[in-house]
């Protein structure tokens, strides 16, 4: 690094010295004026472990939903059961229909918004403990009105559940919103 003074026992770096202007060897201040690419000829690499930690939550969840009660599918019992108590099934879904609404939006949100973060990080953030406490009441209904037909295992039932759509959202929702080829670095 170049243009330093002495300050303790190591360098500071001063951006208006004479040898900090005329040296390239930062190239850290340079950051943000290069583009970053992030079209799909430069796909961000995964390690086979996560690869296929994904395929197991999938295959998981598929599992649960073709045989349910290895008498009738997940599905059907949803739907047709008399087991299941009603009401808190429903309530769950809606709750869980308005964290989709949230998601959706939020992420259409955040596609129109390119020049300032501002907007995003007040959005988002300011409606998450709400949606978190939302989630966790959906989860606690679905294993209530759930409990009479797996009993025990509707707990890691839901859960794998809640697991599989973690994995499957991201694709869905990103899917829908247009690729920006070009962004400017912020850092």
């Amino acid at each position: 690094m170049s243009g330093g003074t002495p300050v303790g026992g190591g360098y500071m770096r001063q951006r208006h010295s004479q040898g900090y202007a005329s040296s390239g060897d930062d190239l850290e201040d340079d950051a943000c004026s290069r583009t970053i690419s992030l079209s799909p000829s430069s796909p961000k690499t995964r390690k086979w472990i996560e690869v296929l930690e994904n395929l197991l939550w999938i295959a998981s969840a598929i599992f649960i939903i073709y045989f349910g009660d290895s008498h009738s599918n997940f599905v059907y019992i949803i739907w047709h059961d008399d087991r299941i108590r009603r009401i808190p099934l429903y309530v769950g879904m809606i709750g869980i229909g308005l964290i989709f609404i949230f998601l959706f939006y939020t992420s259409t949100l955040a596609c129109g918004i390119r020049k300032s973060t501002e907007n995003w990080e007040i959005s988002s953030t300011s409606a998450l403990p709400f949606f978190t406490v939302l989630g966790i009441i959906s989860f606690c209904l679905f294993c209530f009105a759930l409990w009479p037909i797996w009993s025990f295992l509707t707990l890691p039932l839901m859960f794998t559940l809640f697991m599989a759509s973690m994995v499957i959202i991201p694709y869905l929702v990103l899917g829908m919103l247009k690729p920006q080829t070009e962004l400017f670095r912020t850092d």
